[in-house]
Order: C-alpha cells, then sequence, then structure tokens
C-alpha cells in the first residue's frame, strides 16, 4: 500500500478528487490513507487529515460516513469537525436584509388595487414605548382598586423585555408558552409568572412536546379564539404589557403563596387592561407628541396614492376623537380630505363577520351617534360600527381590487382574506428590531455554523461506534448552545417572534396565511410604484435541491 501512495503527489490530490476518490476506495477508505499520509508527513498529522477531508467532496464524505469501517478514531471524527468548520469559515456571510424592505407572502400587483383600507392603532399611528408603561400601570391600578388585588401589584415594575407578541396563555394551568408551527412547546420558553418552568416539568404537565389542535384551538379549529381552548393567543402589541402584567402578578401570588385560579387572573388583567384604554385615550390626547411617533412621509404617501387615482379608507376599532387627535398630529387638521370613507368604533372582527349591524352616522360636533338611515357613505362624513357588507355594498368595492392593512392577524386580516378575497398587508413593527437583530455578524456566524454543524450531527448519527457516538453528544451539545445562542439574542425568555429555534411560530404561520405582504411601517410603500409587483421568494422545499435556486 505505501509503495503505492509514495508515488501519489500530495498536491495532487489536493488538486484533483478524482485521484483522491478512487485511491480512498482502493486501498480501503479515509482511514488507509490517514496512515499512508501520516508515515510522509510526520510533523504536521492533524492538519494533513483535515485538508484531505477538505479536499473530498460532500458525496464522498458521506460514503464514507454511510461505511462503518471509514472512520474510527475519535481523532478521525474531530479531523471531520475541523475541515467542516473550515469550510464554515471560508463561507461569506449573507448580505444584510434592508430594514425598510417589503417582504411578500404571496404575489400582488398593485396595479389591481384600486382601493386602500388602513387601521389606525398601530398601522397608522405607531407609539413610543412609553404607551406601554402607561398601559400597564393603569391596568394594574384598575386590579388594586376594582378587583381588589393586594396593594402591592403596584409594586410590580413594567419590563418591556420580558415578552414578545405571538405567546399563548394557557389559562388551564397558569402558563405562558410559546408556540410553533406545528404546535410544539419550545422548550426553555415556559414561563409560570416570571420563573422559567424546567423541561421535564413541562413535559409531564402536557405529556408530549406536541399538543393536540383542539388544545390550542378549541374544537372547531377556527384560526380565532375558541372559548372552548385551552389556549389563548396574545397576537397585537396591545397584548404584550398585558402578558407582562400577568406574568407579575402570577410571580407574586407563587411568591407569596396566595391560592389563585390561573384562569380568573387571566379574565381580570383582560377586563382590566381594556377598561383603561379610555383613560389611555385621554392621557395620549393630551400629549399626542409624548406617545405617537411622528411619521413626516405619511402625508407624502396618502398624496402618492391619491394623485394615482386611489380611493382610501378607515377602519378602526378607536373612538373618533382619540383618531382625530393622532391623525391631526400625524396629518394635518385636514386629514380626512385623503379618505373617502371614515369609520370609527367599528368592533373588529364583528365588523368583518356580521352581517346585520346597521352603519350609523356620527355627528362629530355634538359628540353622538345620530338615528338617520344611511344610504350612502359620504367624504368628510364619520360613520360608526355596521360591517364590511354595507361598506362593499355602497361602495361597490370588493374582491382583489382593495388592500387592506393592519397590525393585527386574526381581527384585521383573516377575515377580509378568507371570506370577502381583498389582499391583505400587514404592519408588524418589531419587524426593525428582528431585522437589526439578523444583520449583526455574529448572528449571521452562528446561524451559519449550526447550519453546517446540524448537517455534520445528521450525516455522522448512523454511525454507531464509540468514537462516533462520542464526539456526537459533544456536536449536539454545542448544537445546543448555539440555538440558545441564536434564541437570546431577540428575547432571552422567548427568542424572535417569527421564529422558534428553528420552525416558524404559530404567529408566523397564521401571519404568512392571511398577509400577502408585511413590512415594519406603513410608509415603506412609497418607494414601490403604484403598479408594482411584489413576487415571493421562492423557497426550497424539503424534497428539493439542497441549494437555493439563487
Amino acid at each position: 500500500m505505501c509503495s503505492v501512495a509514495h508515488r501519489i503527489s500530495f498536491r495532487a490530490i489536493l488538486k484533483h478528487n478524482v485521484i483522491l476518490r478512487s485511491f480512498m476506495h482502493s486501498q480501503g477508505g479515509v482511514g488507509a490513507i490517514w496512515g499512508v499520509i501520516e508515515s510522509e508527513w510526520p510533523k504536521d498529522k492533524e492538519k494533513t487529515r483535515t485538508r484531505c477531508l477538505s479536499t473530498a467532496s460532500t458525496t464522498t464524505k458521506r460514503d464514507f460516513l454511510n461505511n462503518p469501517t471509514t472512520l474510527k478514531t475519535v481523532s478521525d471524527f474531530q479531523a471531520l469537525y475541523e475541515a467542516t468548520k473550515k469550510k464554515f469559515q471560508s463561507k461569506k456571510l449573507p448580505v444584510d436584509v434592508h430594514p425598510d424592505a417589503v417582504f411578500a407572502c404571496n404575489e400582488l400587483d398593485l396595479s389591481e388595487v384600486q382601493v386602500y383600507g388602513f387601521d389606525y392603532d398601530y398601522t397608522l399611528a405607531c407609539y413610543k414605548p412609553i404607551l406601554e408603561s402607561l398601559l400597564y400601570n393603569l391596568a394594574s391600578e384598575m386590579l388594586v382598586k376594582r378587583f381588589k388585588y393586594p396593594d402591592e401589584i403596584l409594586e410590580l415594575d413594567y419590563d418591556p423585555t420580558f415578552a414578545v407578541r405571538g405567546l399563548h396563555y394557557d389559562v388551564e394551568k397558569g402558563l405562558l408558552v410559546k408556540l410553533d408551527s406545528f404546535l410544539q412547546l419550545q422548550l426553555g420558553s415556559v414561563y409560570r409568572g416570571r420563573t422559567k418552568v424546567p423541561e421535564e416539568e413541562v413535559l409531564k404537565l402536557y405529556h408530549n412536546r406536541l399538543l393536540p389542535i383542539a388544545y390550542v384551538e378549541g374544537p372547531n379549529n377556527t384560526y380565532r379564539h375558541n372559548t372552548n381552548s385551552k389556549m389563548v393567543q396574545l397576537a397585537d402589541l396591545f397584548s404584550v404589557p398585558e402578558m407582562c402584567l400577568l406574568c407579575n402578578v402570577i410571580e407574586y401570588f407563587e411568591g407569596n403563596r396566595i391560592d389563585y385560579n390561573p384562569e380568573i387572573v387571566f379574565h381580570d388583567i383582560k377586563t382590566a387592561m381594556g377598561s383603561c384604554h379610555p383613560v389611555m385615550h385621554a392621557t395620549v390626547m393630551k400629549d399626542t407628541e409624548k406617545y405617537i411617533e411622528k411619521n413626516p412621509k405619511l402625508v407624502q404617501y396618502f398624496e402618492k396614492l391619491q394623485n394615482s387615482g386611489k380611493k382610501l379608507f378607515l377602519v378602526t376599532n378607536s373612538p373618533f376623537s382619540f383618531v382625530n387627535c393622532g391623525m391631526t398630529w400625524l396629518v394635518g387638521a385636514q386629514w380626512r380630505e385623503f379618505f373617502d370613507v371614515v369609520i370609527v368604533q367599528a368592533r373588529k372582527p364583528k365588523f368583518f363577520t356580521d352581517e346585520s349591524r346597521p352603519i350609523r352616522l356620527y355627528d362629530a360636533k355634538t359628540h353622538s351617534h345620530l338615528w338617520d338611515r344611511v344610504f350612502k357613505l359620504e367624504k368628510g362624513k364619520i360613520y360608526y360600527e355596521g360591517s364590511v357588507r354595507q361598506l362593499q355594498e355602497l361602495k361597490g368595492w370588493r374582491g382583489h381590487s382593495v388592500l387592506y392593512f393592519g397590525d393585527h392577524p386574526y381581527s384585521d386580516l383573516a377575515d377580509v382574506t378568507l371570506k370577502h378575497g381583498w389582499r391583505t398587508g400587514a404592519i408588524i413593527s418589531e419587524l426593525a428590531h428582528e431585522i437589526k437583530t439578523l444583520n449583526r455578524v455574529d448572528f449571521k456566524k452562528s446561524a451559519n455554523w449550526l447550519q453546517m454543524l446540524t448537517q455534520l450531527i445528521e450525516d455522522t448519527q448512523d454511525n454507531e461506534s464509540e468514537a462516533a457516538q462520542q464526539c456526537l453528544r459533544d456536536w449536539m451539545e454545542e448544537r445546543d448552545q448555539l440555538r440558545n445562542k441564536t434564541k437570546n439574542v431577540f428575547n432571552e425568555q422567548f427568542g424572535s417572534v417569527f421564529r422558534t429555534y428553528h420552525n416558524p411560530t404559530y404567529f408566523s404561520r397564521r401571519l404568512f396565511r392571511f398577509a400577502d405582504i408585511y413590512t415594519s411601517d406603513i410608509t415603506n410603500l412609497l418607494k414601490f410604484s403604484t403598479s408594482h409587483t411584489f413576487y415571493p421568494r421562492r423557497g426550497v422545499m424539503p424534497h428539493e435541491y439542497a441549494s437555493h435556486f439563487i
């Protein structure tokens, strides 16, 4: 064997994979060639092993791994690991994602859109973080004064970094959890109050990581919360302070050994949070600049749509006085001139589902609702309640000619796309933070290495030798550390809004289903023409090519 190997140049081996492959197969595999090379270059054995493995193609490497006699020692697998690490280090990092980009889930041709509709809260009006603190404090006071919770609740501070949108609360078990698109619990992100629940206890409580769909969504498996389901999803940004208050109260009860019913606590806090909205509205109206982000591009966007002959309408659950104050701050006193229809206190999602609710005229001067029958919807007037059926009948706006923007996948987007065929756009303000994190060099490196290490584990796992299993244990431990690192960089408790460790979140699945496009700010669309077509990225399905098409 050595006499044959002596006649082969090491440089030729590195240059010509074909020679390396044929030699390996003829001499008994990679273990044999390492023995030969070590006899020739005894001073640098480990580097030689790595260079030889780096030279072998992916297919050849997998052929070796499928043969139990190929890799035999721990050193063999360590060399394979180092070769993979070297390949990772040679790869270019992904280019940055533009923070103002618009992302397509479904192809959307704007030339077909003649009517643009908007929600108000967190769509046109984006609030500063101080609003969350205001809501939290108001709800805390409501709990103590109205529901007679302990006064110590008022001393529990709001933590804006604790929760993220899209989590589920188990009303039966009193746990805040994160689910992926397959209804799997993300272990390590299950909390009772502010305390993380150990994985062993979680599995004991649920008996499985994969939850039954009826447990999460109720027996009818609808996208809207069913009162018979055990889980409630907190899907809008107003729910973030609600989740923090809920967990703070439960933590207080647990720490002080106070008996409580988790479902009652949830409903009390939800009621308190809803009841304090009128007070929140009054507070924001007194100092709008303090609570609402100024967006100078909003007027430009409305003008662009109007100059292109598009119709605009506003449908919001907020009262007129609150909307008027905010829109005057954002757009100017004449903001209603941009909109062909303005509907306030619409009570979505009932606005999109009910058939018989009459639309009423609102008198802005007397702040009252008129009883006159509405036969047409006129520009400059304010309307109250009603239904999407009446809006479509009175204006003739139907189907794919309507594009509606909102921040809530369910109450804003689900019904209009599933039942009425409207096109939809989601405004997800957290996207700016997510993209900023994705663009960090340390995150890109960790994510790339996680992918390659996972592939190495997958390729090696069927080798039952003791050396292989020993290395696999080390690699799996490193993989777990990488998974936590890439999760915690978004949020230490729950990770990314859009992804669990590797799967999309439950929130993402619903977002991608109900939104044709999504972006972090409505004015990100300003740079696109009104005839622009958004094309979804062609992703790689599991059964397709391993590499990207582009």
